[in-house]
């Protein structure tokens, strides 16, 4: 038997494409298009004045962060765990809490990193049918109800919501009904997008000691290249968690991403100010699309996610590439007939509406 039979073989997460001509305007990763707090700035200046701190580990409960997130959404420090961007949280949470060789559950249509960590850390799993609208149905995660009835008890669940592509938002009340109805596993609400009209679990962790809130700085913070995603629930998930975390690699977040973290929670104002100008980009993108005929679910994410009845998303698609505008297609059975557009400045947005127009023959 040759080494190579050993390897543990997974197909991995493919990420969306990161140009290296600078012309382009980039739609495809839903990144922030404006730039972090410009108290983020202020406390970069002052760590490159202080750079002989680099050469100390950072401290690796990173309290700093910790504690300013705790402040800014009403918990105990203890609460919140923080990581390298919300797929290191995540991956973690998969690692610690999907262990007892049940079925794990998550949406058909979602984050596509869930299965591949399953697969990664050999956790079997179910994808679980949205409905025909692209929204999540509560009742397919109740034990004995729904269209898609469970056997038995799930080892997980995991969803995003608001929901990646589809940008469509559950209620929290039937987050509640899914958390109640599930205590023999770990709940986890992926919140990446949360900040663009949805509204958080978070109110629903003092009821649930099994729900987890997962969110990231790397949408509505404009801090994807510093990579910090953090958690949020009850104690004891938080200590699990964190076990995993020390036992894995305990200096997982550098000096500079706590330091300049803990600056962009502080800026409330500047986050309400951006995340506020986004969806009010959005809102009139979503009038123009409709306009020219396109068709989407109603988005309260920072992209929209839509088709076109006279054109194929791929021929749309490459038209958007010559015009030097990158787009997400996600050539997937059910949705390959949309492309996710994320809400870009006011100027660029203006731009992809006259390319469209363009394209379109309008």
């Amino acid at each position: 038997m040759s080494w190579e039979e050993k390897v543990r073989r997974v197909t991995p997460y493919v990420a969306g494409e990161q140009p290296k001509d600078k012309t382009v305007i980039k739609l495809n990763t839903n990144e922030c298009p404006y730039p972090p707090s410009p108290g983020v700035s202020v406390a970069a200046r002052m760590l490159s004045e202080e750079s002989e701190r680099l050469r100390l580990y950072p401290d690796m409960d990173c309290t700093l962060l910790v504690e300013e997130l705790a402040r800014a959404y009403g918990v105990d420090p203890e609460q919140v765990f923080v990581g390298v961007g919300s797929d290191d949280v995540l991956a973690l949470a998969f690692l610690t809490y999907f262990t007892s060789g049940r079925k794990i559950l998550f949406p058909d249509i979602t984050y596509s990193f869930y299965d591949v960590w399953a697969d990664l850390f050999r956790i079997p799993y179910e994808k679980v049918p949205l409905r025909e609208d692209f929204s999540i149905d509560p009742e397919n995660y109740l034990p004995g109800s729904g269209s898609f009835p469970l056997t038995e008890e799930p080892g997980g669940i995991i969803f995003a919501n608001p929901n990646a592509p589809t940008g469509l938002a559950m209620p929290v009340p039937a987050i509640d009904r899914i958390a109640a109805a599930n205590p023999g596993c770990v709940v986890i609400v992926d919140e990446a997008y949360v900040d663009f009209g949805a509204q958080s679990a978070i109110s629903l962790l003092p009821q649930y000691d099994n729900l987890l809130i997962v969110q990231t700085f790397s949408k509505s913070r404009a801090m994807a290249g510093m990579r910090i995603g953090f958690a949020i629930g009850s104690m004891k998930l938080i200590r699990y968690l964190k076990d995993v975390k020390f036992s894995f690699n305990s200096y997982t977040m550098n000096l500079p991403s706590i330091v300049l973290g803990r600056e962009a929670v502080r800026d409330e104002d500047y986050f309400r100010s951006i995340t506020g100008r986004i969806v009010a980009t959005r809102e009139q993108f979503k009038k123009d699309l409709l306009e020219m005929g396109f068709v989407f679910p109603d988005s309260s994410t920072n992209f929209v996610f839509a088709r076109h009845p006279g054109m194929p998303a791929k021929e749309l698609f490459a038209k958007l590439r010559e015009k030097k505008i990158i787009v997400r297609h996600f050539d997937k059975p059910r949705i390959s007939e949309y492309l996710r557009i994320t809400i870009g400045t006011e100027e660029q947005m203006a731009k992809v509406t006259e390319a469209l127009h363009e394209i379109l023959g309008r």
